[in-house]
């Protein structure tokens, strides 16, 4: 039974229209169609956020459609066949019809086909294997993907391990996709694959590989994915640090930030966290926020006087993530854990009140001893919380004899 999307905005939007236009006035009616995602998510009723078009069209042929028809085409992958539409402001990926000549498990050498069925038969899942036409009408060459689409079955086009060595990144896309699309239980014959040949991402670069695995922890709720990964052996290959305990899934029913499901799967070493986050060249963004919240992980102990001082020495954000690296570790304590987050997200730290000139005015010449002296008021200041006043005072009372 042939299946047509409804009610969708994008397929009609102008934008749209103007970029399919112009690739059928060039190819005629059935030379271009929309593929993989903006196809899978319209048919489960999920967001789409990209619309990608696969044309029986040459890469330079959809150059000139797009350049005919007013449109700004960037050549973004002309040897994949790629080409970036510009249209009402939106970016459209079109990407020629091709298959797989060679590939090292890495980088794919293609060549460009008019066929549907041979595009298909080289993507990775079924799920992914669905087209559309203009007028919304699916297409599923391999006859399953619409039925995995609504099932939420994560299968591989054809033999598992072909897809798999055709591109060891797959690997990690199969658990990402069981994480964001996945309901019962995982395609027996892709865990094993995926076991089989999981040393195989070690050829991967850790770009890849940490975009992925970012994407996968973002998901609604990756435990049982996580688990999945860990049993089949591809969580020590691409994170060896990781131990996966009760931590994290507490993290993921208190937080949908990925880089906090992260740090609950490394050491509690600031270092270790950090040399991880290197390794995988993850942005410096996501390292640097990684060692803090080990650091500043605070005990759920702590009243709201020590929150402060810790808020006031290692930032809010720091200690809001330690926060939740503690109640992740004691998920009992989640009023302890949201009275301290309270603090850490709506107190802001004062200036210290006094520098070397309030020192100069006491007889003290500039010089190491005024360091000294204003790391002891910092110290007092912090430990009496922060007051407002009696600052001239705290300062005369250190420089008293003893």
């Amino acid at each position: 039974m042939s299946r047509h999307l409804e009610r969708q905005p994008w397929l009609t939007d102008s934008a749209t229209r103007a970029v399919m236009d112009a690739l059928t006035a060039a190819g005629g009616a059935d030379c271009a169609r929309f593929v993989g995602g903006c196809v899978r998510n319209a048919l489960i009723e999920r967001p789409v956020d990209d619309v990608d078009i696969a044309t029986r069209l040459l890469p330079d042929a959809v150059i000139v459609a797009l350049a005919r028809a007013g449109l700004k085409a960037v050549p973004t992958g002309l040897a994949h066949g790629t080409v970036t539409a510009v249209s009402g402001g939106k970016g459209f990926e079109i990407t020629t019809l091709r298959r797989d000549v060679s590939t090292d498990g890495r980088n794919a050498t293609v060549a460009f086909t008019d066929d549907w069925a041979e595009d298909a038969a080289r993507r990775d899942f079924r799920l992914n294997a669905l087209y559309a036409d203009a007028e919304g009408t699916v297409f599923d060459p391999t006859g399953e993907g619409v039925a995995d689409a609504l099932a939420g079955r994560i299968v591989f086009v054809g033999d598992p391990q072909t897809r798999i060595r055709e591109d060891y990144l797959r690997i990690l896309r199969f658990f990402r996709f069981l994480a964001w699309y996945g309901r019962g239980r995982p395609d027996d014959d892709a865990l094993a694959a995926c076991a089989a040949l999981a040393p195989g991402m070690a050829r991967l670069s850790a770009e890849r590989v940490s975009k992925e695995l970012l994407k996968l922890l973002a998901a609604p709720d990756p435990v049982m994915t996580v688990q999945a990964m860990d049993q089949a052996g591809v969580l020590a290959v691409i994170l060896p640090e990781a131990r996966l305990d009760g931590r994290f899934a507490a993290m993921v029913g208190i937080s949908d930030d990925a880089t906090l499901r992260l740090s609950v799967l490394l050491p509690a070493d600031a270092g270790a966290a950090a040399r991880a986050a290197e390794r995988l060249r993850m942005p410096n963004a996501v390292r640097d926020r990684l060692a803090a919240a080990v650091r500043a992980e605070p005990s759920l102990d702590l009243d709201d006087r020590g929150a402060r001082a810790a808020v006031y020495r290692q930032g809010g954000p720091a200690v809001t993530d330690g926060i939740f690296r503690a109640w992740a570790g004691a998920p009992e304590r989640g009023a302890d854990a949201r009275r301290l987050l309270a603090v850490a997200q709506g107190w802001s730290p004062p200036r210290l009140p006094v520098g070397g000139r309030a020192l100069e005015r006491l007889g003290v010449a500039a010089g190491p001893e005024t360091g000294r002296l204003l790391k002891a008021f910092e110290e007092g200041w912090i430990a009496d919380d922060f007051p407002s006043d009696g600052h001239e005072a705290r300062l005369r009372a250190l420089l008293a004899p003893r």
